[in-house]
């Protein structure tokens, strides 16, 4: 009598690699989230930053600080990509000022630019403020 011996892997040998892959994707996928929303973040930081200086370069040239449009325009649209006038998005943000059309008085008295992540699938929002004191603070959540 022959014996066959057939190479390959069992079906439960496929189904605990199965089980072991799923788990392992179930604790990186919030892992990797958490880290691109942390990389997100960074990044709206570093672009209010840019705004700062860019603002305070503005109101040497001009004796009034600038309206988005005005700052993007400046750094060669490095800040965003216009969505209205006054707003910019940036990844998941959206960079707007308040007054949304501030006026050529209001500019010399100061500004308030916000950065709000607001999405549909996620209920935290993230909002973030910088003024003309070149702090930005974090207001949400």
């Amino acid at each position: 009598m022959r014996q066959t011996h057939q190479n390959g892997f069992s079906l439960v040998e496929l189904l605990c690699v199965l089980v072991i892959v799923g788990i392992l994707a179930a604790v990186a996928v919030p892992s990797s989230t958490k880290g691109i929303r942390a990389a997100e973040t960074g990044a709206v930081f570093s672009t209010m930053r840019t705004i700062s200086s860019s603002q305070v370069s503005l109101y040497t040239a001009k004796g009034r600080f600038g309206r988005l449009d005005e700052i993007n325009n400046l750094v060669g649209d490095g800040v965003g990509r216009p969505v209205g006038p006054n707003q910019l998005s940036r990844n998941r943000f959206v960079i707007e000022m308040v007054p949304p059309v501030p006026t050529d008085p209001e500019l010399k008295d100061g500004y308030t630019v916000i950065a709000t992540r607001r999405l549909a699938d996620e209920a935290q929002v993230y909002k973030f403020e910088l003024t003309q004191t070149g702090e930005i603070r974090q207001v949400l959540p």
